[in-house]
Protein backbone atom coordinates (compact mmCIF):
# COMPACT_ATOMS: atom_id res chain seq x y z
CA UNK A 1 0.00 0.00 0.00
CA UNK A 2 1.08 3.39 -0.78
CA UNK A 3 2.00 5.97 1.83
CA UNK A 4 3.05 9.25 1.25
CA UNK A 5 6.08 10.86 2.84
CA UNK A 6 5.31 13.13 4.97
CA UNK A 7 8.35 15.52 4.78
CA UNK A 8 9.06 17.17 8.42
CA UNK A 9 7.83 13.52 10.04
CA UNK A 10 10.61 12.34 7.80
CA UNK A 11 13.10 14.94 8.87
CA UNK A 12 12.33 14.91 12.59
CA UNK A 13 12.90 11.28 12.40
CA UNK A 14 16.14 11.65 10.51
CA UNK A 15 17.12 14.47 13.34
CA UNK A 16 16.15 11.98 16.40
CA UNK A 17 18.42 9.09 15.21
CA UNK A 18 21.44 11.84 14.79
CA UNK A 19 20.94 13.27 18.01
CA UNK A 20 21.15 9.77 19.27
CA UNK A 21 25.11 9.79 18.77
CA UNK A 22 25.68 13.59 18.64
CA UNK A 23 25.96 15.91 21.69
CA UNK A 24 27.50 18.92 22.49
CA UNK A 25 30.07 19.60 26.09
CA UNK A 26 31.46 22.73 27.37
CA UNK A 27 34.56 22.60 25.10
CA UNK A 28 32.54 21.48 21.97
CA UNK A 29 29.25 22.45 21.60
CA UNK A 30 26.93 21.93 19.24
CA UNK A 31 25.99 23.87 16.80
CA UNK A 32 22.36 23.38 15.57
CA UNK A 33 20.77 24.43 12.62
CA UNK A 34 17.10 24.88 11.96
CA UNK A 35 15.40 26.02 8.35
CA UNK A 36 12.14 27.34 7.69
CA UNK A 37 10.69 28.23 4.37
CA UNK A 38 11.75 32.14 4.69
CA UNK A 39 14.16 31.84 7.89
CA UNK A 40 17.08 30.23 9.27
CA UNK A 41 18.10 29.91 12.51
CA UNK A 42 21.59 28.74 14.43
CA UNK A 43 22.42 28.20 17.81
CA UNK A 44 25.38 27.04 20.14
CA UNK A 45 24.10 24.81 22.23
CA UNK A 46 26.39 23.58 25.35
CA UNK A 47 23.74 19.68 26.30
CA UNK A 48 25.78 19.64 29.38
CA UNK A 49 24.39 22.65 30.96
CA UNK A 50 21.50 22.65 28.97
CA UNK A 51 22.59 26.43 27.84
CA UNK A 52 22.44 28.26 24.60
CA UNK A 53 25.31 30.14 24.32
CA UNK A 54 25.21 31.89 21.17
CA UNK A 55 21.88 32.58 18.22
CA UNK A 56 21.52 33.64 15.46
CA UNK A 57 18.48 34.40 12.72
CA UNK A 58 17.26 36.10 9.69
CA UNK A 59 14.71 36.90 11.46
CA UNK A 60 16.28 39.35 14.14
CA UNK A 61 16.08 42.88 13.59
CA UNK A 62 19.53 44.08 13.05
CA UNK A 63 20.59 41.29 11.38
CA UNK A 64 17.20 41.73 8.89
CA UNK A 65 18.21 45.32 8.17
CA UNK A 66 21.99 44.33 6.37
CA UNK A 67 20.31 41.09 4.52
CA UNK A 68 19.41 40.97 1.00
CA UNK A 69 19.99 38.58 -2.06
CA UNK A 70 18.77 35.10 -2.22
CA UNK A 71 18.29 32.76 0.99
CA UNK A 72 21.38 30.82 0.56
CA UNK A 73 23.34 34.40 0.80
CA UNK A 74 21.22 35.11 4.07
CA UNK A 75 22.63 31.24 5.69
CA UNK A 76 25.82 32.84 4.84
CA UNK A 77 25.19 35.65 6.92
CA UNK A 78 24.02 34.10 9.72
CA UNK A 79 26.70 31.36 9.51
CA UNK A 80 29.00 34.52 9.74
CA UNK A 81 26.94 36.08 12.52
CA UNK A 82 27.40 32.87 14.86
CA UNK A 83 30.61 32.15 14.44
CA UNK A 84 31.47 35.42 15.57
CA UNK A 85 29.03 35.29 18.63
CA UNK A 86 30.09 32.02 19.45
CA UNK A 87 33.55 33.21 19.55
CA UNK A 88 33.16 36.30 21.81
CA UNK A 89 31.94 33.50 24.26
CA UNK A 90 35.02 31.77 23.76
CA UNK A 91 34.09 28.85 21.44
CA UNK A 92 36.68 28.02 18.59
CA UNK A 93 35.74 24.56 17.77
CA UNK A 94 31.57 23.08 17.00
CA UNK A 95 30.18 19.57 16.84
CA UNK A 96 27.56 20.44 13.82
CA UNK A 97 23.59 19.60 14.14
CA UNK A 98 22.44 19.80 10.81
CA UNK A 99 18.87 18.94 12.19
CA UNK A 100 18.11 16.17 9.93
CA UNK A 101 18.03 18.57 6.75
CA UNK A 102 20.27 17.36 4.10
CA UNK A 103 23.65 18.87 4.18
CA UNK A 104 23.48 21.21 0.98
CA UNK A 105 21.64 24.51 -0.08
CA UNK A 106 21.35 26.93 3.00
CA UNK A 107 22.40 24.26 5.64
CA UNK A 108 25.97 23.53 3.63
CA UNK A 109 26.31 27.59 3.02
CA UNK A 110 25.70 28.46 6.88
CA UNK A 111 28.32 25.70 7.60
CA UNK A 112 31.00 26.77 5.14
CA UNK A 113 30.48 30.46 6.06
CA UNK A 114 30.76 29.47 10.05
CA UNK A 115 34.12 27.62 9.19
CA UNK A 116 35.35 30.32 7.23
CA UNK A 117 34.84 32.93 10.00
CA UNK A 118 37.07 30.69 12.59
CA UNK A 119 34.61 27.77 13.65
CA UNK A 120 36.65 24.46 13.72
CA UNK A 121 33.81 21.32 12.59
Amino acid sequence: MFRPVDTRTARQRRHRRIRVSLSGTGQRPRLNVFRSLQHIYAQVIDDVSGTTLAAASTNEADVRASLAGTKTDRARAVGKTIAERARDKGVSAVVFDRGGYLYHGRIKALADAAREAGLEF
